[in-house]
């Protein structure tokens, strides 16, 4: 069990670690409400992930061309509003309000994920094969696989979520600054993905 364990905790480092629009999110998230709120949507992969799994072992490989620049362009249109949303954030922030902690932040951030391209790509092209070869082995190596990833890449993001949190407290002209440029980093994001899907081949 142990190269499934291994490659599962190396597999989550690559996967929390690697620069995106999940990650873009979250940070924006925990500069608008603070980082004890936005905890929860370091799990959203727990949330999205099972109907991807499925879906990259069953349907994606045969995925037709047009359906996966749709998936781009969906994910793109998607991405460009979470940063419509950061921004009027940032229009109407006020470090004295009081937010209320809610689960839209989880829904969101499990959303983004669904509708991005990066982890059906990741789960056909990566894990998926590591997975179904350890579950054919013996269930107990495919579980080992899926607890590490799944811990390794959740932890990653807890202390994204920390970290930015503690920067955050430098001042609250820095921090509202600090969410502006996050909410142009996802614009630019949800273009790119736009620009795969309409223009890469």
């Amino acid at each position: 069990m142990f190269p499934y364990i291994l490659q599962g905790l190396t597999l989550g480092l690559a996967a929390g670690a690697q620069p995106g629009p999940f990650q873009t999110y979250i940070i924006t998230q925990t500069l608008a409400n603070g980082w004890r709120k936005t905890l929860i949507a370091a799990f959203a992969p727990l949330v999205s992930d099972g109907p991807i799994i499925l879906l990259a072992f069953f349907v994606l490989k045969q995925m037709p061309d047009a359906l996966q620049r749709g998936l781009y362009i969906a994910g793109g249109l998607f991405i460009l509003y979470l940063s419509w949303s950061s921004f009027q954030q940032w229009r109407s922030f006020d470090e004295n309000a009081e937010k209320e902690v809610s689960e839209q932040s989880l829904w969101k951030a499990a959303m983004m994920n669904l509708i991005s391209p990066g982890p059906y790509i990741f789960w056909s092209l990566v894990s998926g094969p590591i997975l179904l070869k350890g579950l054919a082995e013996a269930p107990s190596k495919g579980i080992g696989f899926i607890v590490a990833f799944y811990g390794t890449m959740i932890s990653l993001n807890l202390v994204l979520i920390v970290l930015v949190g503690a920067a955050s407290k430098i001042g609250e002209r820095i921090r509202r600054g600090l969410l502006l440029f996050a909410s142009i980093a996802l614009s630019l994001f949800g273009i790119y993905q736009l620009w795969l899907g309409i223009v890469v081949r």
